[in-house]
């Protein structure tokens, strides 16, 4: 019953990377409440810089995970490979967002991935990632 949760570009540069958007919290401490969260459910936490490295691990997810968890980053809103890819996962897929994308700047107003996610979830900062899994977990038991 692994999740997974995939980071995308320059989420590696969180805590310092506009903070004002996406708050003083690092990813390594994002991962760290997940896991928490998590208590003993098998997590495959990861961050890539490359849309080739995010859609194998979605390949990989599409043939083991339960449940999987994305925050496509910039990706969101340039990547119908990426999208293509989610496409094929038949299980709960949660897109996240730590800033409110409808809030920003109209380029962030259009995700390729909502159309095939199960949920999104967007605005709720770093916590947003626990709820994602707390979310994620009663959509598998369901």
């Amino acid at each position: 019953m692994t999740i997974y949760i995939l980071n995308g570009p320059n989420l590696n540069r969180l805590g310092t990377r506009e903070p004002e958007v996406y708050g003083r919290t690092t990813l390594a401490e994002i991962e760290a409440m997940c896991r928490a969260a998590a208590g003993d459910t098998p997590l495959e936490f990861r961050q890539s810089n490359s849309e080739a490295q995010l859609i194998d691990w979605i390949h990989e997810a599409t043939d083991t995970a339960a449940g999987l968890i994305i925050n496509p980053a910039a990706f969101t809103f340039t990547s119908m490979a990426i999208m293509d890819a989610l496409k094929m996962f038949p299980r709960p897929l949660i897109e996240l967002h730590i800033s409110n994308i409808h809030r920003r700047e109209q380029m962030y107003h259009h995700s390729y991935m909502s159309p095939v996610a199960t949920a999104v979830i967007a605005g709720l900062g770093a916590r947003g990632y626990v709820h994602a899994l707390h979310a994620i977990k009663e959509m598998i038991d369901a």
